[in-house]
């Protein structure tokens, strides 16, 4: 008994001081979709791509075929099969050669974590580390140490890193030839590698189905069905989707193995694929970045950071759904639901797309030309400049900014810097993934949050806007319709409605298109990474199509073609323009242009005040005329009138140039009689157009190459006027001084002359050819 004692206390001290050198992964991960499909497999210290799997992973039937063929007692010895040895040592004497091999599957393992030579003096060693390992550890957690680690050639380690690399599939769904062609395999991994050998890849997998038929363990027909199973394997190379994000979990991850995450692998690989396809013809060094966001749990479904990864000549390094852009017009949506919230605007209120100033910023549309008087639904839809920054100002740039803060966009300024009029414009930074959390709110009752790219990363819901607001916004968004469509045109297909925005940043520096079904939210950025312009390309043609392609090959969902219901904060009535205010009929005069309008709890707003010297030109004005001439009537006049009280509708002067003539008329100011003191109506500014009459016809001189150019003075202001040819902004002039401008077509034009104080004159001429 002391003997046997002695021999245990020594057992246990060399264990303790010649410990098995287990394997920590080498630093190896692998970041997997939802459904445990690799999407970017990370080499460990050694170079080795390795996808750890525990035994319960794996398919049985390859632990069938592995167990029945390498180590059938594998669950009865302890480390060593004496009698496989044995066996082993007399078919080499008998025949000269290794006939069959005596390791078990633990002694495999221990020459895995500690190769050695094939010596006596190696296989001794390799014995006693096998008694080790059973000593240690249990069978399970030896027969993961062989899944995750056997040699299955190149840098390819571990049965479900192999089954990926040569099947491309989990070893969760191997067939019974798979299952056996992955047993044989790490016998002599480069010899036998499916993509180089196939021959002799199927000759050792036949040799296994023999045997596992020969030993009973799977029947004959079975096995005659596998043999006929051709051996296909795909070039082996380590999968590559979604690299950005992958890289970026795995620095989130440091030392974890596996990392889930929450995109589906089929969407991943299709728009990664279509992505490419639809950009490939872009300039040298530009590149896209696409994400998709399901809206009720708000998890990344796919991601999409660069348009080729690995090129240098596209950046492709650089991820930019991460990376800080100018939005452009994207911001809009918030800021007139933030305005609606605030009771400031409904989808039907007025606002004016005229030229104006704000301090010295002066905004214009993309496209130049103004629209005079829109709703809030149009500005909107339009992606109108003027009407929101107007609205900015009144909203307040910093209170927008902090609400934007709130739901998870952070808006980057420059140094020093606080936020302004410009940041509706584009003037501003801000993320991809920060816009489409963002916009997911108006399809998740105004509830934004960061998206989430891992299952366990919480869901952090921010309140953004009332679900009521967003779900006026959505309306205003989806009344879009699809780019194609003429305006009127109802699309009778069954595909969903989206919502959607585009915007283009100053310079044609980044295009963008973000949009929403009940489902999903997708957000398409195009541009260059290194900020240089990329001209001719804009949301609206660049990024939009891509966007509406994408929404056509998401998953179907319950919530497709789901409408929500309209809330019950919300009301649908009709309002009258100028005023804003509804329909009043003891007073129809007052109604210039009936207005469908939803509203948040009931407020109807009317008409926002103008600023400044345009006090007295918007909203309700009461009068007092003469009852037979119509003229005006002050509080002082000499002769005797029949006064006549009245009330009209002003229009924001600002818009009077668009109007037609009926409803300028209405809307006008009557004279003065002649005989009462001015009042305070008379000191508003009549503006006169000095230089050409109205219906001239203009032509360039006889022989003269030079085009027809007129020279016009704007009388009656010492304002800032600005010149407006076709609805177009075409320049300014100050006061009555002169303002030059060279007709470049023949033909009909409209020449309007508006000052700051809403004051303006018009006149129609022709250029001949």
């Amino acid at each position: 008994m002391g003997v046997l004692a002695a021999l245990v206390l020594l057992a246990l001290l060399l264990d303790r001081l010649f410990p098995p050198p287990l394997p920590d992964g080498g630093g190896a991960s692998v970041v997997l979709a939802a459904d445990g499909t690799p999407l970017r497999a990370f080499p460990g210290r050694d170079g080795v791509w390795r996808y750890p799997v525990a035994p319960g992973e794996v398919s049985p039937l390859y632990l069938e075929a592995l167990l029945g063929y390498e180590d059938r007692w594998f669950h009865q010895h302890y480390g060593v099969n004496p009698l496989a040895l044995a066996r082993a040592a007399w078919q080499r004497l008998r025949h000269g050669r290794v006939v069959s091999g005596g390791s078990t599957l633990t002694m495999q393992v221990a020459r895995i974590i500690e190769p050695h030579p094939r010596t006596f003096g190696g296989k001794l060693r390799q014995a006693l580390r096998a008694v080790q390992l059973e000593w240690r550890l249990d069978k399970q957690e030896i027969l993961a140490l062989y899944l995750n680690h056997a040699p299955f050639g190149g840098t390819v380690e571990g049965v479900e890193a192999a089954s990926w690399a040569y099947l491309g599939k989990s070893s969760r769904e191997l067939s019974r030839a798979e299952a056996a062609l992955l047993a044989v395999l790490p016998q002599a991994p480069s010899r036998l590698r499916p993509d180089r050998h196939p021959e002799a890849a199927r000759a050792a997998r036949d040799k296994v189905l023999a045997r596992l038929a020969a030993q009973g363990d799977w029947d004959e027909a079975a096995v005659a069905a596998a043999r006929i199973e051709p051996v296909v394997s795909r070039r082996l190379r380590p999968p590559m989707s979604a690299a950005l994000l992958a890289r970026r979990l795995q620095a989130a991850h440091p030392g974890q193995a596996r990392i889930t995450s929450t995109l589906d692998a089929e969407l991943q690989r299709t728009l990664e694929a279509r992505l490419s396809a639809w950009f490939a013809n872009l300039p040298e060094r530009s590149s896209a970045a696409l994400l998709v966001v399901d809206n009720a749990s708000l998890e990344a479904r796919a991601y999409v950071g660069s348009l080729a990864f690995g090129d240098p000549r596209r950046l492709g390094h650089v991820d930019m759904v991460q990376a800080v852009r100018s939005p452009g017009s994207t911001l809009k949506p918030f800021l007139y639901g933030l305005a609606i919230d605030d009771g400031l605007v409904h989808s039907g209120s007025l606002l004016v797309d005229a030229p104006q100033s704000f301090g010295d910023y002066r905004p214009a549309n993309f496209d130049p030309a103004f629209n005079g008087p829109v709703s809030v639904a149009e500005a909107l839809r339009l992606s109108l400049n003027v009407p929101a920054v107007d609205l900015l100002d009144r909203v307040g740039p910093p209170r927008f900014a902090a609400r934007l803060a709130h739901g998870g966009v952070g808006l980057q300024l420059p140094r020093g810097a606080s936020p302004n009029l410009s940041i509706i414009l584009g003037g501003t930074g801000t993320r991809l993934e920060e816009l489409v959390g963002a916009y997911a709110a108006f399809n998740r009752e105004g509830l934004a949050g960061p998206v989430r790219y891992t299952p366990d990363a919480p869901l952090q819901e921010r309140r953004l806007l009332s679900p009521g607001a967003a779900w006026i916004v959505r309306e205003i968004l989806e009344q879009h319709g699809r780019p194609g469509l003429r305006d009127g045109v109802v699309d009778t297909s069954r595909r969903q409605r989206v919502a959607w925005k585009t915007g283009t940043s100053y310079g044609f520096r980044d295009a963008w298109a973000i949009g929403g079904t009940a489902a999903y939210t997708v957000g398409v950025w195009v541009g260059r990474p290194d900020g240089t312009p990329l001209p001719g390309q804009y949301g609206a043609i660049t990024a939009l199509p891509l966007l509406f392609e994408v929404v056509d090959s998401l998953p179907r969902s319950p919530r497709d073609g789901l409408r929500r219901p309209m809330p019950a904060s919300v009301v649908k009535t009709e309002i009258c323009w100028p005023l804003g205010l509804p329909p009043d009929p003891a007073a129809p005069g007052l109604c210039h242009r009936r207005v469908e309008a939803l509203a948040l709890d009931g407020q109807l707003p009317p008409t926002l005040p103008e600023r400044g010297a345009r006090l007295w030109s918007a909203g309700r004005l009461p009068l007092v005329l003469d009852a037979r001439t119509g003229q005006r009537l002050s509080a002082d006049c000499r002769a005797a009138h029949e006064r006549r009280p009245v009330e009209i509708a002003r229009w924001p002067a600002l818009a009077m140039p668009w109007l037609p003539a009926a409803e300028r008329r209405a809307s006008a100011i009557p004279p003065l009689a002649p005989d009462c003191a001015p009042d305070a109506l008379a000191g508003l500014e009549n503006l006169r157009i000095d230089g050409l009459a109205d219906g001239s016809r203009l032509a360039r001189p006889p022989g003269s190459a030079r085009p027809v150019t007129v020279r016009l003075r704007a009388l009656g202001t010492q304002a800032r006027v600005q010149w407006l040819v076709d609805g177009r902004l075409a320049g300014e002039s100050q006061g009555g001084r002169a303002w030059t401008h060279a007709f470049d077509a023949p033909g009909e034009h409209r020449i309007t002359a508006l000052a700051e104080t809403g004051a303006f004159d018009e006149l129609t001429v022709r250029v001949l050819r």
